[in-house]
């Protein structure tokens, strides 16, 4: 009998992922697939469609809405909804976006607390949700290299990198009281050349603000800042066509584009070889302060 071949690093990674899909969805009552509409989510989601197929994906996605997302991103969020056949939850913290917050007005902490973590948490519990996965991997940032695939959120959503379960192999600690949750990472595991290379082996759509193409942007400092509704100039600011994309998709104002050429899957491939900086290095809201990210996590952000 002929030996079967060996797996490939990327159908590793897919088996491992499938596994925890397929574990969450048995253990939980209501778990819920958090869609935040970039490359993470779209594997996420044809992850999930793989694990259950041929029937349909057993759980939610919910989309948290800031209500500064680019427009390009809110319709590719409705069209892949309608296309896999998935029930979409969109939440937004009505009151703060009604009261006028944003990032200029407050700060990206404040404005992300309000319009991000504050919605998150409530959406959540809103729905009951027990276990929620998010598509976050373990090479992004620092903090999130310390998260378990199964992540503990104690009653009040909060994260304590201290008091988390051991994970051995892929035994997975899923018992929780009523009021506290589970945060999931099926992708923790992944990197992001991984993430582009199952995108290109499988043809999974994206949104096409990844892809270069000549765009008008506002040149601030080193700083590539796409013009969208939110968009405030400064005086004596110019838009200028740069070719130009977005490594990493975040709110508008908040989110930096790069300079590039890279208009095909087999290019952003080949140009990401020789990044040598973080993919969320455009990424206002990391840059807070020191820890900024881990400091949001423990109060309830993804």
């Amino acid at each position: 009998m002929a030996a079967s071949p060996a797996l490939t690093h990327l159908q590793l990674l897919e088996a491992e992922s499938i596994h925890i899909l397929r574990e969450v969805a048995s253990e939980f009552e209501r778990p819920v697939m958090l869609y935040s509409i970039g490359k993470d989510s779209s594997v996420m989601l044809r992850l999930a469609q793989k694990a259950f197929y041929p029937a349909p994906i057993p759980f939610p996605l919910l989309h948290i809405d800031t209500g500064f997302k680019f427009r390009e991103m809110i319709e590719f969020r409705d069209r892949m909804a309608a296309k896999v056949g998935a029930e979409l939850l969109v939440w937004r913290n009505e009151a703060a976006i009604a009261a006028g917050t944003n990032p200029i007005a407050l700060d990206t902490k404040r404005c992300c607390g309000l319009l991000k973590t504050q919605s998150l948490l409530d959406g959540l519990a809103h729905y009951s949700f027990d276990a929620a996965f998010g598509g976050a991997r373990r090479d992004e940032e620092k903090s999130r290299a310390k998260e378990r695939i199964y992540s503990f959120r104690d009653k009040a959503g909060q994260w304590d990198p201290k008091n988390q379960r051991p994970e051995l192999w892929n035994i997975y600690n899923s018992r929780v009281h009523p009021g506290e949750s589970i945060r999931v990472f099926p992708l923790s595991n992944w990197t992001e050349m991984d993430v582009w290379q199952y995108i290109l082996q499988e043809d999974i759509p994206i949104v096409d603000l990844y892809f270069a193409k000549d765009r008008p942007m506002y040149l601030r400092g080193e700083a590539l800042l796409p013009i969208e509704q939110s968009f405030v100039a400064r005086v004596g600011e110019q838009p200028q066509m740069i070719r130009s994309r977005l490594r990493s998709l975040g709110c508008s104002p908040c989110t930096g584009a790069i300079r590039s050429d890279a208009d095909t899957l087999p290019k952003i491939i080949a140009e990401l070889v020789s990044f040598r900086s973080s993919e969320r290095a455009n990424r206002v809201i990391d840059h807070d302060q020191e820890g900024s990210m881990e400091l949001k996590k423990r109060e309830g952000y993804f």
